[in-house]
């Protein structure tokens, strides 16, 4: 066991703050186990004691609150999701490999995972706030405080109010059914289905009504979708927000050797946002494609995992899958397309090589 009792082959970019992505092997399940789900960290752990923890809801709204874990439990209706998290960065090591990214983390494929979610909606406890007319953001703060940003502060970021108020988007106290660990926001976190995980801000603290945007470096400088030739600052670039449609491949692993004849291949695929998974398609030639079999549906928030059985001759293979969503999108062809300074949002199709004997 490693690290915040995470299993050992977790893959770990960085000690302090934690980061550390699943193995492959994790992300093959429906559910993604706890003790193997990513973990995407700014500053160090925070301690929070569950008897003491207050939330703070103040901001554009008719009355300030002050919650306790128990006021929450016990005044609102408890909710459940089953949602799917994914870092903005995650595969970016694909787009490393073209050009590199100095100073971030080349996560793999692993920055993402399924986990049901259980807490009370954000938006009754926004209705007991009352937002005011000029309300149109919810602002989140942690209570991590990040030494990257400039100046050092507490990790934040905000949704509009209309995704807000939406009965998916919770304050979670458990994870698969147990307990936060306090790696994943203990005691309570944010929990932002089909938005990237930045928004699903942990070790929450405070929530803002806002008429704006939240201002601070998580939101206005970081996580924005910059042209190839820019630089990060203040306001530029694209904010990130909704998951971009993506796929992956679990089983096989690029370079494996596999028996020729009947291989059976799975993976998963997330559409984000108010899109679902509609279709996957597995390529051995990039040319003519077959249709995936889509396996359980686990709700609208959640990936769908798929399989499909191909017949391999003796030799080398390329695989290539490509996944549909219900607007008719699917995923870009090529990486270099899509090489950004920060190196986000990398959806191109999935390319593995397997060598059949």
């Amino acid at each position: 066991m490693g690290r915040h009792g995470k299993r050992a082959d977790m893959i770990v970019h960085q000690e302090q703050p934690f980061n550390a992505e699943s193995d492959l092997a994790a992300l093959a399940e429906p559910l993604t186990p706890t003790d193997a789900f990513y973990v995407r960290g700014h500053g160090e752990v925070p301690d929070l004691d569950p008897g003491t923890w207050r939330l703070r809801v103040h901001g554009a709204a008719e009355r300030e609150l002050g919650l306790s874990l128990a006021t929450l439990r016990e005044a609102f209706q408890e909710r459940e999701v089953t949602a799917t998290l994914q870092c903005a960065g995650n595969r970016r090591a694909g787009l490393i490999g073209i050009r590199d990214i100095p100073g971030e983390a080349p996560w793999g494929p692993g920055a993402t995972g399924t986990a049901t979610w259980t807490g009370v909606a954000l938006a009754d406890v926004l209705a007991l706030a009352g937002p005011r007319p000029e309300a149109e953001h919810v602002g989140f703060v942690g209570a991590d405080v990040a030494p990257e940003a400039r100046p050092a502060q507490r990790f934040g970021g905000s949704i509009p109010l209309a995704k807000a108020s939406r009965p998916e988007v919770l304050l979670a106290w458990e994870m698969n059914g147990e307990p936060l660990r306090p790696v994943h926001g203990a005691p309570v976190r944010v929990v932002v289905p089909g938005y990237i995980g930045a928004r699903s801000v942990k070790w929450l603290e405070e929530i803002e009504i806002r008429p704006t945007p939240w201002p601070g470096y998580f939101q206005d400088v970081v996580y924005r979708l910059l042209p190839e030739d820019g630089v990060p600052g203040a306001g530029l670039g694209m904010p990130l927000g909704l998951v971009a449609l993506n796929s992956d491949v679990v089983t096989p692993r690029n370079g494996d050797t596999v028996p020729a004849g009947s291989l059976c291949v799975r993976g998963h695929a997330f559409a984000g946002g108010e899109r679902h998974v509609t279709r996957v398609d597995v390529s051995l030639d990039g040319a003519s494609w077959s249709t995936a079999e889509l396996l359980d549906d686990q709700g609208p928030w959640a990936w769908r995992q798929w399989r499909i059985v191909l017949d391999l001759a003796p030799g080398e293979h390329d695989i290539v899958v490509r996944a549909w969503d219900s607007s008719a999108a699917t995923q870009p062809e090529s990486e270099a397309a899509l090489w950004n300074p920060k190196g986000y949002v990398n959806n191109a199709r999935p390319h593995l090589r397997v060598h059949a004997v």
